[in-house]
């Protein structure tokens, strides 16, 4: 069975959520303690990423904690640096997102397992809405094709090599616009094999107060 880690990044500021919202109360106990607790049944170990003017000394239940950086890329390198170099499979995840399961965790682990045979792989929900690409004058230049696209989450696993040469090879080479949106991207510009299993809806992702009401809401549901 392969060696697997996790990477839980909670080093955002929180901007559009008013605060940080990685620390927000959810079901009774942080937002990112649900994260972390999702990590556990498919890892050896989980690193928490806190903000870079965090504190790291309550772990939430993680094995390491360390600060992140200015972007999400640059904390999830800092997150990798704490990894131990014999894990074989590192899967990253968003602290804004406390509701995926165990079992998608363990989806995406087998994915990259010896079984699986991809480089990454990430969970996906088909795409609902038209999606069409616009110019700068917002004039659309085209409409895509709705059967090929998926909406991409977190959990995303890796074979821990090709993860970290693909944060080496962006090391320095990015800027606001291009940075990248996850590190499904990096291992994909490398040549990777990146497989999509299948999402969950449920699995939505924090950003505004609403959304943090609406995962009470599925919390409460569950009993939880």
């Amino acid at each position: 069975m392969a060696r697997v880690w996790s990477i839980v990044v909670a080093g955002g500021s929180g901007r559009r959520f008013g605060r940080p919202k990685q620390y927000a109360e959810l079901g009774g106990r942080p937002v990112l303690a649900w994260a972390i607790e999702a990590c556990r049944p498919s890892s050896s170990g989980v690193v928490l990423v806190v903000p870079a003017d965090g504190d790291q000394r309550d772990a939430y239940g993680a094995d390491a904690v360390v600060l992140g950086g200015p972007t999400r890329a640059d904390s999830v390198r800092r997150g990798l640096a704490a990894v131990p170099p014999d894990a074989e499979v590192i899967v990253v995840h968003d602290a804004a997102r406390p509701l995926a399961s165990a079992a998608l965790f363990q989806a995406v682990v087998d994915a990259v397992g010896e079984e699986g045979g991809a480089d990454g792989a990430v969970p996906g929900l088909p795409v609902g809405d038209t999606i069409k690409m616009v110019d700068e004058a917002r004039t659309v230049t085209r409409t895509l094709e709705r059967a090929s696209l998926v909406a991409v989450q977190t959990p995303q696993a890796f074979r821990a090599e090709i993860l970290r040469r693909a944060h080496q090879a962006a090391t320095g080479a990015e800027s606001p616009s291009d940075a990248p949106t996850d590190d499904a991207m990096m291992v994909e510009a490398l040549g990777g094999t990146v497989r999509v299993v299948e999402g969950e809806p449920g699995n939505l992702k924090i950003t505004t107060p609403g959304d943090l009401e609406t995962a009470a809401g599925l919390v409460a549901a569950r009993g939880a």
